[in-house]
C-alpha cells in the first residue's frame, strides 16, 4: 500500500517554519526527507499565497507565518492557520 499522510508537505513546511523562524530549506528538506528543490518551491508558493512573509536577516531568511489566514480547503475555511499551528505546538510541547 502506498504511504500517505494527514498533513501535506505544504502544511508540514508551514508548521516547521512556525516552530523555527530561521529554519533553512536544507534543514526542512532533511526533516521531511525531500530534496531542497521541492521545499524551496513550497516556501515560494506559501509566500505567494500570503501564508508566509520572508525577511533577510544577515545571511539567513527569517520567516513569519500569517496566522489569521484561513486554511485553503473549502470545508476548513473557518479554521485559521494559527489554530492549526497552536494544535501542533501543543502536541509538540506535550511529548
Amino acid at each position: 500500500m502506498a504511504e500517505w499522510h494527514f498533513i501535506t508537505n505544504h502544511g508540514t513546511v508551514l508548521l516547521l517554519i512556525a516552530q523555527r523562524r530561521q529554519i533553512t530549506a536544507r534543514e526542512i528538506a532533511e526533516e521531511l526527507q525531500l530534496t531542497e528543490r521541492p521545499v524551496r518551491r513550497i516556501i515560494a508558493e506559501l509566500e505567494a499565497a500570503g501564508y508566509l512573509r520572508k525577511q533577510r536577516v544577515g545571511r539567513v531568511n527569517q520567516y513569519e507565518v500569517v496566522l489569521d489566514l484561513p486554511l485553503r480547503q473549502s470545508v476548513h475555511r473557518e479554521v485559521a492557520v494559527g489554530d492549526l499551528v497552536r494544535i501542533f505546538q501543543f502536541s509538540h510541547e506535550a511529548s
